[in-house]
C-alpha cells in the first residue's frame, strides 16, 4: 500500500536492507522489498542468492550511481514500471512510459478468458467435423500427409463444405458460433498494446488491430508488437469519431469476430480512494470519466460493436464493478444477449462478455 506522504531520503546506503528501507516511508516492508528486488533482478542481473550474499556491495560506481538515481525516482513515488521501462503481464514483459496505463492483472484475466472461450469454440466446431465427416480422433487436423492419403482436405475447406448444412442447427447454441478461420480481433483502447498483442500471440492466425486515441500509446502499442514479433496492428483514432465514420461511410466497416476493450471507466469521485502514485504518473485520459457519466465509452463502444461485430461475434469488456448492472443494461438496449459477468481473481465483477446475434 503506497502512503500519500512523500519523503527524500540522503542515499547513503549499499546495502539491500538499506535500498528497501529507504522507501518504506511509501510502501508497506514487503512490497518495498518486492520492488527493490525487482530492480536489482531486471537491471543488475541479480537473484535472490545474490542480493543474499551481498553483490549489492559489489556494483561498480558507475552502476551504484544509477541505482542512486532510481532509488531517488522511487521515493518520489515513481511507480517502478515507469522507471524500469517495462512490466509483465500475462507471461510477457511489455515496454511501458507515462503516456500509458501500466498494465494490470485483471486485465490479463479478460485475456485469458477470451483465449478460452475461442478454443472452447474450436474443440466444439472441431467434434462437430469430427462427427459430419468420420474423422477419427487420432487424425490430427493440422496433419497434411494424412489428410492427401485418405483424400481429404484441409481443415478451412472442411469448414466450407459443412458450412450450409450445419449452419441453422449450430450457430442456436450459446457462444458455438462457426468459429472463424482467420477470427478479426479489435481491442479499443489499446493503450501499451497488451490485449491486442497477446490475444494476436495467443489466438492462431489471427487478425488484430488496436486502436488508441493517443500518439503516444499507439507508439508504444507498436514498439511492444515488434519487440514480442506480433502482428498486431495499430491505429490512431477517437472511439467516438469512429463510431460516427462509421455510421456514414461504408469503407470503415470492419466485420470483426470479437471486440474487446478496457476502457476509461473510474469515477472522479472514486479519485480519492486511489494510490497517490497512480494519480500522479499514471494518464488521467486512460483512467477517468465524468461522473455524471460513467458509461460514456462503454455506451459508444457498444454501437459500434454492434454495428462493426459479425453475426454471433463476441464483446468483450473489463468493466467498473460499481456499474456492472447498469453496463448490463445498456449492452440489452443494443440488441446483445447472452451476457455474462465474470469476477476477477480478487471476487470483483470486473469482466463481461456479450453476443451479437
Amino acid at each position: 500500500m503506497l502512503s500519500n506522504q512523500i519523503i527524500i531520503y540522503d542515499l547513503e546506503m549499499k546495502t539491500y536492507q538499506q535500498l528497501w528501507q529507504s522507501i518504506t516511508p511509501l510502501y508497506e516492508a514487503g512490497e518495498a522489498q518486492a520492488i527493490v528486488r525487482t530492480v536489482l533482478d531486471v537491471r543488475y542481473g541479480m537473484t535472490l542468492t545474490d542480493i543474499i550474499c551481498g553483490k549489492v556491495n559489489e556494483l561498480s560506481a558507475d552502476e551504484e550511481k544509477k541505482l542512486e538515481e532510481i532509488i531517488r525516482r522511487l521515493q518520489k513515488g515513481e511507480p517502478v514500471q515507469y522507471v524500469l521501462g517495462e512490466a509483465d503481464f500475462a507471461g510477457r514483459t511489455f515496454h511501458v512510459e507515462p503516456g500509458v496505463l501500466i498494465p494490470r492483472p485483471e486485465t490479463a484475466e479478460l485475456c485469458e478468458w477470451i483465449v478460452e472461450t475461442q478454443n472452447e469454440n474450436w474443440e466444439k466446431e472441431e467434434a462437430i467435423i469430427r462427427k459430419e465427416f468420420n474423422i477419427s480422433p487420432d487424425v490430427a487436423f493440422d496433419d497434411i500427409n494424412m489428410f492427401e492419403a485418405k483424400g481429404w482436405i484441409k481443415r478451412k475447406y472442411l469448414r466450407l463444405r459443412y458450412l450450409v448444412k450445419m449452419l441453422h442447427s449450430y450457430k442456436k447454441a450459446s457462444h458455438t458460433k462457426l468459429v472463424s478461420p482467420r477470427p478479426r480481433i479489435i481491442d479499443l483502447c489499446t493503450g501499451s498494446g497488451c490485449i491486442a498483442i497477446t490475444l494476436s500471440l495467443e489466438i492462431p492466425n489471427s487478425e488484430v488491430l488496436g486502436i488508441d486515441i493517443s500518439d503516444c500509446a499507439c507508439n508504444v502499442a507498436t514498439k511492444n508488437a515488434k519487440q514480442l514479433a506480433s502482428k498486431a496492428s495499430f491505429s490512431n483514432d477517437d472511439i467516438f469519431d469512429l463510431l460516427e465514420k462509421c455510421k456514414t461511410n461504408r469503407k470503415y466497416h470492419f466485420e470483426a469476430d470479437i471486440i474487446v476493450s478496457n476502457p476509461p471507466y473510474i469515477c472522479e469521485k472514486e479519485k480519492a480512494e486511489m494510490e497517490k502514485n497512480v494519480l500522479d504518473y499514471e494518464p488521467g485520459l486512460a483512467l477517468f470519466v465524468p461522473d455524471e457519466d460513467p458509461l460514456k465509452f462503454y455506451r459508444a463502444i457498444a454501437e459500434f460493436a454492434s454495428l462493426e461485430l459479425r453475426s454471433w461475434g463476441l464483446l468483450y469488456f473489463e468493466i467498473n464493478p460499481l456499474y456492472e448492472k447498469e453496463t448490463r443494461e445498456m449492452l440489452e438496449g443494443f440488441g446483445f444477449q447472452d451476457i455474462e459477468t465474470k469476477e476477477d481473481s480478487f471476487g470483483k465483477k470486473r469482466m463481461m462478455r456479450a453476443i451479437k446475434m
